[in-house]
């Protein structure tokens, strides 16, 4: 994790710092300076806008009942995609940009809850070997599935404040 950490700070403010360095070659620095202000201004406005749409529908969601994780995971990709495109670089913009289209949000969503089902499973797997024997997942899910109804008992508690005094 502290690898990935490291590069993530690291080697991606290099490559950004190459990339503007090489920009700046082939136009001029204004041009490059230009272009990190620009798309700063336009990714914070669109990131704004796309973000308060969002937040719409996910009051929304919540008004009727449902469950907004969708619209959560949205607003995350455009806080992230506001994160990209406020630091300067090329690279920082295209990947901001593009969570900022609702298409390539629909295809990392998918990804993703694939993603975290997998690892819930795998959670759930190791934690549930403890308590079986060497079936794992398949064996408690068996032992789960065939436990009698007669053998479930609702409990409900109330607490009473007693006046006495212990």
């Amino acid at each position: 994790m502290l690898l990935r950490l490291f590069l993530l700070f690291t080697i991606i403010p290099l490559a950004e710092l190459w990339l503007l360095l090489w920009f700046s070659s082939l136009t001029n620095s204004t041009v490059t300076f230009g272009l990190v202000v620009v798309t700063g201004i336009l990714g914070a406005w669109l990131a704004r806008k796309q973000g308060s749409q969002a937040w719409r529908k996910i009051q929304q969601h919540m008004v009727q009942g449902q469950p907004p994780t969708g619209v959560l995971l949205d607003g995350l990709m455009i806080l992230i995609a506001g994160a990209f495109l406020i630091t300067p670089g090329i690279m920082t913009d295209m990947v901001g940009f593009a969570l900022l289209i609702p298409a390539v949000r629909e295809i990392l969503k998918l990804r993703v809850g694939e993603w975290l089902k997998q690892r819930a499973k795998i959670q759930f797997q190791s934690r549930t070997s403890f308590h079986t024997s060497e079936g794992g997942f398949q064996e408690f899910q068996q032992t789960t599935t065939s436990t009698p109804e007669e053998d479930i008992i609702d409990v409900e508690f109330v607490r009473k404040e007693s006046s006495e005094t212990d």
